[in-house]
C-alpha cells in the first residue's frame, strides 16, 4: 500500500470512529476481553482467517489483522501477465503480439471463425418499436365535436344564426355546396374556409353593409358534416371509417387497429387528399414532446402508413428495450438515443455496436462521450450501469451506539467496522455478532428449491407392480405433496455465519449487509416437538435435554435424534455436540410420518436444512 493510499486508508477509519463516540462505559465490540482474540495496544480486531497464521506485517498501523484464504503464492512461479484483450480498441479482439507468430496465426483463425458466425448486435426485429404501446383504444373512445377555434367552415356544417335591433332574425343555417349561407334582405354571405373563431366577425361585416346601425349579430358553428376517412397501408385493419374533420390523426389510426408493429413507420405517416400529399406526420414528436400536426380531414382523404424505416435496437440498463427507427437516410445522435431512452438510474457506459464499411465495430465508452456518437441501421446500444461504486452501505441491528447505517469503502472487512461500533457494557452478546447478507439468502433458497425437486422426481411416479404397492404409492405421493407444498412456503433468513471457533471471521463486506449485534439475553426457547413448546429462563449449566424434560417432554411425534441448538450468531448445532447458552433455540424435529427409510432419510435432511436456514420447525 503506498504511503498516500495508507493516510486516505487511515483519516477516513479516524472519522468513522469520531462519528461514533460514546461515554466511557461503552465497551468496544473490537476489543473483546472474552472468547474472542483481541490484538493489544491498537485496539484494533484481530479476527481469525481461514488459512495459517497471519503475517505480522499486516498488523501495524491500525489495520486488523487476519491471513487472507488460500496461502501464500510461490514467490519463483512465473506468471504471464501479457493482455489477451485491448480494451483500448473499439473492435474487442485479442491483441497481436508481433513477437510470436505461432500466436498471431492462431488468433488469425479465431478472428476468421468469429467472422464466419452471425454474432453481431441484437436484431432491432426481436424488439418492440419506441411508441408500440400508443394504440390501445384510447384515442378512438370519442370523436371530436370539431369546434376547435381553427376549425374552417366547409359546405354542409350548420350555423345558428340570431340578429337583433333594427333587424330580428334566429335561425339555423346550413352551409351550401357553394360554401355561402342565405340571410333574408342581406342575400349570400360566403362563410367556407372561415375559421370557427371568425365566422362570428365575417357574418357581422356582411349584416353591418346593409344594416349598418343597432344591429346586433351572434353565430354559433352548432354541428361539422361527418367525414370518411380511408387508412391503409401498414395498419392492423385498413378500412373506411367515419370522424370529423377535426379528428386527430391518431383517432383515425386507432380506429384502424393502430400501426402494424412488424411492418409499419412511426415516422413517415402520409395524409393524401386527390391523389397529392398534402402532410407528412412523424409520431416521435408527439412521443417525446407532445407536438401533432393539425390536419382538417375532408371526405374522401386517405391515411397511409409506410414502410417501417431502418432502425436500431437499445437493450442493457433501460426501463424498456425499445427498437428506434430511423428516417430514411438520417442517423441518430447519441445525445437522442439517451434522450428518447428512459436509463436506469446510475447508467454510466455505453456498448455501441454494428457494421460499418471496414468490418464489424464495437466501442465501449462512457456516457459522457457517447453524445456525440453517429448511431447507424442495424446498431446496438447497450446501456450500462458499469461503474463501479467505491462505497457500500451496510447496516446494524440489535445493541450498539451510534448510527444503525454506515458507508464503508468497498473492500472494508468485518473486524474493521467493529472496531468502529460501541455497544453498551454488559448488555450486548459480542460473541454473537451474525451477518445477514442478500446473496446468502438466494442461495439458501435456490438449495431449498432444488432438494424439493429432487424429492419429487425421485418419488413420484414410480410404476407399481401389485395393488398393495399402488395403495402405498398414493399414500406416500400424498405426503410428499403436502411436505412439498408447507416447505416451499417457508423463506430462509440468509443469516451468514461468521463465528470461527472462539473469534469471528473477518469477512469483506458486502453492500446491504446487516450486521446483528444481539442484545444480551436469558431466556431459552423451546419449539417443535416438545410437549409444551415455551420460554425457559436459561440456567447455567443445564443440557437442551434437561431443558426439554422441563417443558414435558418429547411429543410423540419427536425424532429424539434429531434435536438441535441454534445458537444466536446463526449456528445449528446437535445438542449433542454443543452447551446450551442464554438466548439460543432449542429445536426438535418430528418423525417423517412414513416407513420408507430412504423418504424418510431425504424429508429429515430437508426439514434440517429447513431448520439452519429459518431457526424453524416444519411441521408435516
Amino acid at each position: 500500500m503506498s504511503q498516500s493510499k495508507f493516510w486516505l486508508r487511515a483519516s477516513g477509519l479516524v472519522a468513522v470512529a469520531c462519528l461514533n463516540y460514546t461515554p466511557l462505559y461503552a465497551q468496544e465490540v473490537g476489543g473483546f476481553d472474552g472468547n474472542l482474540d483481541q490484538q493489544q495496544g491498537s485496539g484494533t480486531y484481530a479476527g481469525q482467517q481461514q488459512g495459517g497464521s497471519s503475517d505480522s506485517s499486516q498488523q501495524s498501523g491500525g489495520s486488523y489483522g487476519g491471513q487472507q484464504q488460500g496461502g501464500a503464492a510461490d514467490g519463483n512461479q512465473s506468471v504471464d501477465d501479457r493482455p489477451r484483450a485491448n480494451w483500448n480498441d473499439s473492435n474487442y479482439g485479442p491483441v497481436m503480439n508481433s513477437q510470436n507468430p505461432a500466436q498471431r496465426a492462431q488468433y488469425a483463425n479465431v478472428a476468421a471463425n468469429a467472422a464466419s458466425k452471425d454474432s453481431g448486435p441484437t436484431d432491432p426485429d426481436l424488439l418492440p418499436p419506441f411508441g408500440g404501446n400508443l394504440f390501445n383504444g384510447g384515442f378512438r373512445s370519442k370523436a371530436s365535436d370539431g369546434l376547435n377555434p381553427g376549425y374552417t367552415v366547409k359546405p354542409g356544417d350548420q350555423i345558428t344564426l340570431r340578429v337583433w335591433g333594427a333587424v330580428e332574425f334566429n335561425q339555423t343555417l346550413t352551409v351550401d355546396p357553394k360554401g355561402n349561407v342565405f340571410l333574408p334582405g342581406v342575400g349570400p354571405i360566403r362563410v367556407q374556409g372561415t375559421s370557427a373563431s371568425a365566422l362570428n366577425g365575417t357574418v357581422t361585416s356582411a349584416i353591418r353593409q346593409i344594416y349598418p346601425q343597432q344591429v346586433q349579430v351572434y353565430t354559433n358553428l352548432q354541428g361539422v358534416q361527418p367525414v370518411g376517412v380511408f387508412v391503409t397501408g401498414n395498419v392492423q385493419n385498413p378500412g373506411r371509417y367515419a370522424g370529423t374533420p377535426a379528428d386527430s390523426v391518431l383517432y383515425f389510426l386507432d380506429q384502424a387497429g393502430g400501426i402494424d408493429n412488424g411492418l409499419g413507420s412511426y415516422r413517415d405517416i402520409v395524409v393524401k387528399r386527390q391523389g397529392q400529399v398534402i402532410q407528412r406526420i412523424d409520431l416521435y414528436d408527439f412521443l417525446t414532446n407532445g407536438d401533432l400536426p393539425e390536419v382538417q380531414f375532408r371526405e374522401g382523404d386517405t391515411i397511409v402508413v409506410t414502410n417501417r424505416g431502418p432502425a436500431v435496437a437499445v437493450t442493457g440498463d433501460v426501463q424498456r428495450p425499445f427498437r428506434y427507427e430511423l428516417k430514411n437516410g438520417e442517423s441518430l445522435s447519441g445525445d437522442m438515443v439517451t434522450k428518447l431512452s428512459r436509463l436506469e438510474p446510475g447508467v454510466s457506459n455505453v456498448l455501441l455496436r454494428g457494421q460499418r464499411e471496414n468490418g464489424p465495430m464495437a466501442n465501449y465508452m462512457p456516457l459522457s462521450k457517447f453524445a456525440d456518437a453517429r448511431i447507424e441501421t442495424g446498431d446496438e446500444v447497450l446501456f450500462s450501469a458499469d461503474k463501479r461504486n467505491e462505497t457500500i452501505v451496510v447496516q446494524l441491528q440489535g445493541s450498539f451506539y451510534g448510527p444503525k447505517r454506515y458507508a464503508v469503502p468497498r473492500n472494508a472487512r468485518l473486524g474493521e467496522l467493529l472496531n468502529a461500533i460501541s455497544v453498551p457494557q454488559d448488555m450486548t452478546s459480542i460473541k454473537d455478532v451474525s451477518v445477514i447478507r442478500q446473496s446468502v439468502k438466494e442461495q439458501q433458497e435456490i438449495a431449498l428449491k432444488d432438494s424439493l425437486d429432487r424429492l419429487q422426481q425421485t418419488y413420484l411416479g414410480y410404476p407399481s407392480r401389485t395393488s398393495k404397492e399402488a395403495e402405498i404409492q398414493v399414500q406416500q405421493a400424498q405426503l410428499i405433496e403436502r411436505f412439498v407444498a408447507q416447505a416451499r412456503k417457508t423463506k430462509p433468513s440468509g443469516r451468514l455465519v461468521v463465528a470461527r471457533g472462539n473469534g469471528i471471521a473477518d469477512i469483506r463486506l458486502q453492500d446491504g449487509d446487516i450486521i446483528d449485534i444481539p442484545e444480551s439475553n436469558d431466556s431459552i426457547l423451546l419449539s417443535g416437538e416438545v410437549t409444551v413448546p415455551q420460554a425457559a429462563v436459561y440456567t447455567e449449566g443445564m443440557s437442551a435435554l434437561d431443558y426439554i424434560e422441563q417443558a414435558g417432554g418429547f411429543s410423540p411425534r419427536a425424532d429424539k435424534g434429531q434435536v438441535l441448538v441454534v445458537h444466536r450468531n446463526g449456528q445449528v448445532v446437535r445438542a449433542d455436540q454443543t452447551a446450551v447458552r442464554s438466548g439460543d433455540q432449542i429445536l426438535v424435529l418430528p418423525k417423517p410420518p412414513t416407513s420408507n427409510l430412504e423418504l424418510a432419510s431425504s424429508i429429515t435432511q430437508i426439514m434440517y436444512n429447513i431448520a439452519v436456514s429459518t431457526a424453524a420447525v416444519l411441521r408435516i
